[in-house]
């Protein structure tokens, strides 16, 4: 007899959606009858111009040059992209210009970028995801993942364990200085911002269901960020929001990008990507989604 854990996982084709007026923004992203993104509490996205504090309406916004600092979640989410040819779009800004060509074809959701700027132009991309995901879900990243934990961590690790004068404090994934930041609940009214450094490729397990996130690009740095809100920002009306960022560049902070230690290094490029002489950089992100007939069982 055959046993549900032992049937093999199912995928399930992927549906994407997008709307290139605001931001080029993912609007949907739907298998098997789930929404995988969330909608945020916030209005006003469709009113947001250049320069605007970052509208946090969910879905999935494109962040660059920078997420945190100045333009606030980066340059192209308050802008109109422009259709430049089938699935594909194109934004302006002021010292780059972004084209993504955005399918889901055979229900593999399939994302190509290409920048161009100036050689040695510095910049941090992240597909800024926020999912719709239960308490129970969690994220399947490789065990001993160097993972930066931002200052909103501080008060939650035991007294004096914050090194002075730095931007983050690096531990191993999972549990990264004790915190358990690979479970998405019971809510606890915490907000953790971390980049897991390196990791292009990493799963999000939700009950049966089973979302990966891969991203390619070569000779540039590539990692993960984590936003792990549940319930303890913004501190007038917390709600939860889990944000899941296949980026380019390992920081939040296209301003602390000068802040590396030889213990803590980004990998190949540092901390930001880095325009290469051709004056293009290239990526791709894809992904897929799964459902096992036994449940959580990994």
């Amino acid at each position: 007899m055959v046993t549900p854990a032992e049937l093999p996982e199912a995928r399930i084709p992927l549906r994407v959606s997008y709307d290139h007026r605001l931001g080029g923004r993912w609007t949907s992203l739907t298998g098997g009858g789930r929404q995988w993104l969330w909608t945020g509490p916030e209005p006003g996205r469709d009113q947001v111009t250049p320069g605007d504090a970052f509208v946090d309406a969910g879905g999935l916004e494109e962040c660059v040059p920078t997420v945190r600092g100045l333009p606030d979640h980066g340059d192209a989410w308050s802008r109109p992209w422009q259709p430049t040819g089938t699935d594909t779009a194109t934004v302006e800004c002021t010292d780059f210009t972004l084209t993504r060509r955005l399918t889901d074809e055979d229900g593999v959701v399939v994302a190509d970028y290409r920048l161009l700027a100036a050689p040695g132009y510095r910049f941090v991309w992240a597909a800024h995801a926020l999912l719709d995901l239960s308490p129970a879900a969690r994220l399947v990243a490789p065990a001993g993942t160097p993972t930066r934990l931002y200052p909103e961590a501080a008060d939650l690790l035991p007294e004096g364990a914050w090194p002075a004068g730095r931007p983050w404090h690096t531990a191993d994934w999972p549990t990264p200085a004790g915190l358990p930041l690979e479970r998405f609940g019971p809510d606890d009214g915490t907000a953790v911002g971390a980049v897991l450094i390196g990791c292009a490729r990493l799963q999000v397990v939700d009950g049966p269901d089973t979302l990966t996130l891969e991203l390619h690009c070569a000779n540039q740095p590539r990692a993960t960020a984590l936003w792990r809100n549940l319930r303890g920002w913004p501190y007038d009306r917390p709600y939860r929001s889990i944000g899941v960022e296949p980026m380019l560049g390992t920081v939040f902070d296209l301003a602390e990008t000068g802040f590396e230690a030889a213990t803590d290094a980004a990998g190949p490029g540092g901390d930001a990507a880095v325009v290469p002489a051709s004056g293009e950089v290239t990526w791709q992100l894809t992904l897929t989604a799964h459902r096992s007939p036994g449940g959580d069982h990994r």
